[in-house]
């Protein structure tokens, strides 16, 4: 019969070390009515021993449970999932335990939810949204701290994190004006979503920096590759010396693209254009690959999870914080001829 191995207890590390548990445990949990000779010497036997805390006790000790909740509203996942990684990683490294739920945009769901998770004692919440709107915030009667990331809370005291969708505009726009191009079109989503408003503000802002005006009107439509190539109908046939065209999504940019190469018209030498999300599967096999601003929503996750952390160890950051986009240059943009 084999020989069981005892696991290693706080009672082992406080002999080997010359102190009482209660001494030893003080020292592990980072309590500071302990001496620094003695926490250096609990430290070093803990780490000669190899021991490892029980969590349960540990939570017990702290008042922790180590456990956070991840409520998504976004049930198709092309934005929610991006953010839910990086908030994991960011979980991960600090041994936190996850509870992933999704609310698929329900109220009542939602509301189901955080009874669970607050069941469940989770010691935080970071709430995604299933787009950059303003959201209702659900914080005021919570006992724990929330964080939103994507969609910001409407209430000024939460701690939100969002793309900074005016400035990633600005960077397509910017782009496109150092390749000389000068008649310069945008086409978005629809102007109730927070996210083309705020897009279309960046074009306006960056060819106003520019001294160019834009060329036509702002065209808005679903967020959809069909709407992408009928828009291209509408500009080619009202604008047809347009050079460049900035597209508020990758579906959209994909959309035009193929309805601009039916019609004779060549990417990037006769018209440049640019997309918005850096969605892969649209991106980079489109032809020509898109150029693109990518939202960097692994960051922001990963980054809306160390204010949790933070919130949790009552150091919040209150407000609405925006993170910076990236423009991914690919072959759909050139210089002018």
């Amino acid at each position: 019969m084999a020989k069981r191995i005892s696991r290693i207890t706080i009672g082992d590390v406080a002999a080997l070390a010359g102190v009482s548990v209660a001494t030893a445990s003080k020292a592990l949990n980072g309590k500071h009515d302990v001496r620094a000779e003695t926490r250096d010497r609990v430290l070093a036997a803990a780490e000669e021993l190899s021991f490892q805390p029980n969590a349960l006790a540990r939570g017990l000790l702290s008042g922790q449970t180590r456990t956070v909740g991840l409520l998504t509203s976004d049930s198709v996942g092309r934005f929610g999932i991006p953010v839910l990684l990086g908030a994991e990683d960011a979980f991960g490294a600090g041994k936190m335990a996850v509870m992933l739920c999704d609310a698929r945009g329900d109220a009542i769901r939602e509301q189901h939810y955080i009874r669970t998770l607050l069941a469940h004692r989770v010691d935080g919440l970071i709430v995604v949204g299933e787009s950059t709107d303003i959201r209702p915030s659900i914080s005021r009667d919570l006992p724990v701290p929330v964080v939103y990331a994507y969609g910001a809370s409407d209430s000024p005291d939460d701690v939100s994190f969002v793309p900074d969708d005016v400035d990633g505009a600005g960077q397509a726009v910017r782009h496109l004006v150092a390749m000389g191009r000068r008649r310069i079109a945008h086409i978005t989503g629809p102007m109730d979503y927070k996210a083309a408003v705020d897009r279309a503000e960046g074009v306006r802002l960056a060819l106003e920096a520019a001294g160019l005006a834009q060329t036509g009107q702002t065209l808005s439509g679903p967020w959809s590759q069909r709407w992408g190539r009928h828009a291209a109908e509408m500009l080619l046939m009202a604008e047809p010396e347009v050079d460049a065209v900035f597209c508020g999504s990758d579906q959209i940019a994909a959309g035009f693209v193929e309805a601009v190469r039916e019609r004779g018209r060549r990417v990037p030498d006769d018209i440049a254009v640019v997309g918005y999300d850096n969605w892969e599967v649209l991106s980079t096999e489109s032809r020509p690959p898109l150029t693109t601003v990518d939202m960097n929503l692994e960051t922001l996750g990963r980054t809306a999870a160390q204010h949790l952390f933070a919130a949790i160890d009552g150091r919040a950051t209150p407000g609405i914080h925006r993170m910076p986009c990236r423009l991914v240059i690919r072959d759909s943009t050139a210089p002018a001829y």
